[in-house]
Parts: C-alpha cells; structure tokens; sequence
C-alpha cells in the first residue's frame, strides 16, 4: 500500500489543558509523539509509503515536530483544514488531490494507539471488493457498530439505520478505502464520514472486519492517556506488537519505550513508579516521588515533589504534593 491518511485536525477539547500546546496527535506517549506510533504501525504492517496529514489546530507544531516533514525516511504532506475545521470525510475531501491515484488506501484516527494486525483488513478489504472497509474490536468503551459476521458486513452504526442488528463492535478509527468514496464526499463542505459510513451499509458496500489481537487504546481523554502509560509501565513489553518482525522499516526509537529518555536527568534518589515516563531535557530533582506519572520533554519536576497521576507539560514546573493534576 503506497498512501495513508492519518487524522490530525482534531481539537482535543478533553484533554486540555494538555493540548492547549500541542495538537492531539503530537501529545507525546512515552517521549515520543502519538502520531508516530501511527506511521510506524502503517509502515510496519502494510508497507505504507507515504503519509498525508490534516491539521487545523496549532498546525505550526507539526512542523516543529516533523521539521524535513518525513518520518524514518517516509515523506509527510501536512495539509490544513481551512478556513474552518473540515471534519472527518471533509478533510478527507481536502486532500483528494493528494491520495486519489486510482489505488487504495488507508484512514487512521491520529488519537489512537494500537499495534493490532492491519494486514488481515487489507486482505478482507481486497478480497471483498467493497468500497470501504472499518477495523472493529468486539471490546471497548464504545460498542456502536451491527455487524454481520457471516458476510463482513456492516449493518448498522448507533442504530441509525433502524434495524435489528444488535450494536457489538468498537470501530477502531482505522478503515480501507477505495477512491470511489470521494464521489460521495463534498469538498470544502465540514462534515463527518459517518453519514456517507450509513449510505454505504446501507448499499451493502460497508465491510468490518473484527480485529482483536494487540492493543487499542483512544487516548482522546486524560484518564485513557494515563491508563495507556499504566498498562505499558506495568510489563506490556510486546508492545508494539510490529516491533519484532519489522524493525527495518520503523523509526529507530519505536521499540518497546524506556520510562526514562536518556537525555533527561533524574536525580539518582528520585522514585519513579508505574506507568511513570519522563522525557528528553526533563529535571527530576532529588527526592522526588513519582507515581504514573507523565513527564514531558523539558519539563521540571522540583525536589522533594510528590505526584501521583499527575502530567507535566513541555517547559512547565511540577513541585509539592499534588494527585491528578495537570501542569
């Protein structure tokens, strides 16, 4: 697969204040930022490319983070929505010009992390010859999807359809398309891909294949943010599950993560706990207490402080005693 659509314009309204600095996909996740996890996964598993990128919110970030705009040698597109946020199907409408070249590709939610196994959609998708195939998981906090097991086929999405169909799958942000869905989709016009999702179930056209090997997590919220770190600090070290069979074509630094980057400086009687992680050019002074937290690149953590589930954003100061605090 040559192209991929990672979603990155979205506002991150739940997790502010985290992303009143950095847009959604490039709140970093053990040091490195979200959206990077999501090209490796996509390089790893499907061989993808190249990638394109929406933004819209602090788009001028993406440029700091991704400065030659390519990622372990792959190039990236950044492309804002404007003049006003597109949505899903319209910012993928917006970018038509710069996907649409007759073969298929590939839409990832720039706010997921998950290392579960594309290539088993990409074959379904194929063999199937529907215009759009979703990544489902039969577990989760969102369980909106009617799938008919037998043929693949999406029947209903919230029940909006009215059927019978029972709701049973989280759709996971990861769907296959073929260029024919831009005929639906109107460009400049803001509007989610779930209507046009419909009209295709509808027509028979809407496929779900149910993945639920590897990790999944929405990390659009601070709670599966933290929980996410948790799970990883307390032995997932599988994860990502990729990392084994593809480390030619991943970024150097996308092996299982180490809760401590190797340019910060933490104070040798510091106590780093859980799913605590610490990034580049952080201060954890002496005697500090740690306890899931997340630690930005850059960020100071005075001495003597002691946090429990507590994240200390980019340039920002951490001291005293504090609980599920955000600095």
């Amino acid at each position: 697969m040559n192209k991929a659509f990672v979603l990155g314009a979205g506002l991150g309204e739940r997790l502010r204040p985290l992303t009143d600095q950095l847009p959604k996909p490039l709140v970093p996740v053990y040091y490195r930022p979200l959206m990077s996890y999501a090209f490796d996964h996509l390089a790893a598993d499907l061989g993808v490319k190249s990638f394109v990128v929406n933004t819209f919110h602090l788009p001028e970030q993406y440029a700091l983070a991704y400065p030659k705009s390519e990622h372990g040698g792959r190039p990236i597109v950044f492309r804002k929505d404007a003049p006003v946020r597109l949505e899903t199907a319209g910012g993928l409408a917006n970018v038509r010009d710069l996907l649409d070249d007759g073969s298929t590709f590939i839409v990832y939610n720039g706010d997921i992390l998950t290392d579960l196994p594309l290539e088993k959609l990409l074959h379904d998708h194929q063999s199937s010859g529907r215009i759009v195939t979703l990544a489902l998981r039969s577990t989760g906090p969102a369980l909106h999807i009617a799938l008919d097991e037998e043929r693949g086929l999406v029947m209903d999405i919230r029940g909006k359809l009215g059927t019978d169909w029972p709701c049973k799958y989280l759709f996971t942000g990861i769907y296959v398309v073929e260029p024919a869905f831009f005929r639906l989709l109107q460009p400049g016009v803001p509007e989610s891909v779930i209507p046009h999702f419909l009209a295709l179930a509808s027509a028979g056209q809407l496929g779900g294949v149910v993945i639920d090997e590897g990790e999944w997590w929405d990390l659009g919220s601070r709670e599966a943010y933290l929980e996410a770190h948790a799970t990883l600090g307390a032995g997932a070290a599988s994860f990502p599950r990729y990392g084994s069979s593809a480390r030619e074509a991943m970024h150097p630094e996308a092996m299982h993560p180490e809760a401590m980057h190797p340019e910060a400086q933490v104070a040798a009687d510091a106590v780093l706990t859980g799913g605590t992680a610490v990034g580049a050019g952080a201060v954890i002074g002496a005697g500090a207490v740690l306890e899931d937290c997340v630690i930005w690149p850059g960020a100071t953590v005075e001495p003597g402080a002691r946090l429990t589930r507590c994240i200390v954003r980019s340039q920002m100061t951490a001291g005293g005693s504090h609980a599920n605090v955000d600095f």
